[in-house]
């Protein structure tokens, strides 16, 4: 079939390598095909390419053919391309734009969806899948988009939703519009938003980062930055992301759920070449929301092989009633994931790491590899002057050097900040074979 020049092969176009997209499925009809439609595909463009030369599977949805909605052979194209991508472990990008299920088709366009989720569930954790919210994405597609990995919305016109804006109970969308990019970047449903352009290098980016699959590592790439090249001055920097590009080969980060629970930082750099994913606190208070959302980040880089650098710097868990409802359970959920990595994980303390909030960022206790801190870096039961007024004791300052820590074997060494880069390189190179035997069980309950 020749190239159409619709918005759906644009988008495509403007993703994958020049050239280098096939199509599958182009001739499948619909039921509407006949009703002076050409029905041709069916309003999905389904088929694969090339995104730097590495293999990924692709389906755009045409909002030019009946909105873009999905009926039930569109929705068996798109869960045939999630079996061939399962079958050749190459990951799936999604471009949305559906005006939601046909209610002509009734019931059989409706449990499509159940089979597209299904597809979905058997690819998590084997290949990438991203989706990519370039017009509407409600009800049944949102649930799609948040079973894949990572969600990227157009900032002007994509909308995710399961209900829309106006049959949200006291709301309308000019009060709050719960569908918006902007929205749903603050609520963590998606990973990041922007121009069209924006999000063409955003995907090409993310993909050049990610494995091929859980098994297979094509993102590794040669690099001249010197490995024992000094980070000076990485203490004064501001922000996670700017510590996490002093520390990456060339100063490459690929920042993960930005605008979500900004008190900590997710994200990809590359170390040797090498993927590494990044957590950090970015205020010294932990909210709930931080814990789910550094957990969600632990998770993939478990499930993909992608190697885990904590920076480490807080007091504690945040102090507010909105934050006692959740805080708990998902303190809990953090702590069992640092518990359960198989993949090399290593640990800085770069300022405090006070309490339980300091244990469940990736402490020594609760199983790292290696747990490193600053010189001057402080650690103990809760800051000095909290545990004075406590016990009414002058307690011993020595007791939350790094030094002291150290010695009782909580740390493994104690380095200045400029020596960051060559200290972690060395130490994810130690680390790079390592196999974990796991305990035989169905999977954990937290």
């Amino acid at each position: 079939m020749a190239v159409s020049n619709t918005a759906a092969y644009e988008r495509i176009q403007g993703i994958l390598d020049e050239g280098s997209f096939v199509e599958i499925g182009a001739l499948v009809k619909g039921r509407n095909a006949g009703d002076g439609i050409s029905g041709a595909g069916d309003g999905v463009v389904t088929g694969y390419g090339t995104i730097d030369d590495r293999l990924v599977y692709v389906y755009s949805q045409d909002p030019s053919y009946l909105a873009g909605s999905l009926g039930e052979m569109h929705a068996r194209k798109i869960s045939s391309l999630y079996r061939m991508a399962l079958n050749m472990g190459a990951p799936v990008i999604a471009i949305v734009d559906c005006a939601g299920v046909r209610m002509d088709e009734g019931n059989d366009s409706l449990y499509s969806f159940g089979r597209i989720f299904a597809h979905q569930a058997k690819v998590s954790g084997v290949v990438p899948q991203i989706t990519l919210v370039y017009g509407a994405c409600g009800g049944g597609m949102a649930v799609s988009a948040g079973m894949s990995d990572f969600v990227i919305m157009e900032k002007e016109n994509g909308r995710m939703f399961v209900n829309s804006p106006d049959a949200v109970t006291g709301n309308y969308t000019e009060k709050c519009d719960t569908s918006a990019a902007e929205f749903c970047a603050k609520s963590g449903t998606c990973d990041a938003y922007g121009t069209d352009e924006e999000i063409r290098k955003m995907v090409r980016d993310l993909v050049s980062m990610l494995p091929q699959n859980c098994e297979t590592d094509l993102s590794e790439n040669v690099t001249e930055d010197d490995l024992n090249r000094s980070v000076s001055g990485i203490e004064s920097l501001k922000t996670p992301y700017e510590k996490a590009a002093q520390i990456s080969d060339n100063g490459v980060v690929f920042e993960v759920k930005r605008e979500y629970a900004a008190s900590a930082f997710t994200g990809f750099i590359r170390l040797n070449g090498r993927t590494i994913g990044v957590v950090a606190n970015a205020k010294d208070e932990l909210c709930w929301k931080a814990c789910e959302k550094i957990t969600s980040f632990l998770k993939y880089c478990d499930a993909f092989s992608i190697p885990v650098l904590t920076l480490a710097d807080v007091r504690g868990f945040a102090r507010s009633i909105e934050n006692e409802k959740m805080a708990a359970a998902k303190a809990a959920e953090l702590s069992y994931t640092y518990a359960s990595l198989t993949v090399p994980s290593v640990t800085i303390v770069t300022g405090k790491a006070y309490g339980t909030a300091g244990i469940a960022m990736g402490s020594k206790s609760l199983g790292t590899d290696l747990a490193y801190a600053w010189t001057g870096a402080k650690m103990g039961l809760m800051e000095k002057e909290y545990m004075d007024k406590l016990t009414g004791i002058n307690a011993d300052k020595d007791v939350y050097s790094a030094q002291y820590n150290a010695e009782r074997g909580y740390l493994d060494d104690i380095f200045a900040p400029e020596e960051t880069r060559q200290k972690v390189a060395a130490s994810f190179e130690m680390l790079y074979t390592k196999d974990v035997a796991v305990v035989p069980r169905k999977h954990g309950t937290v």
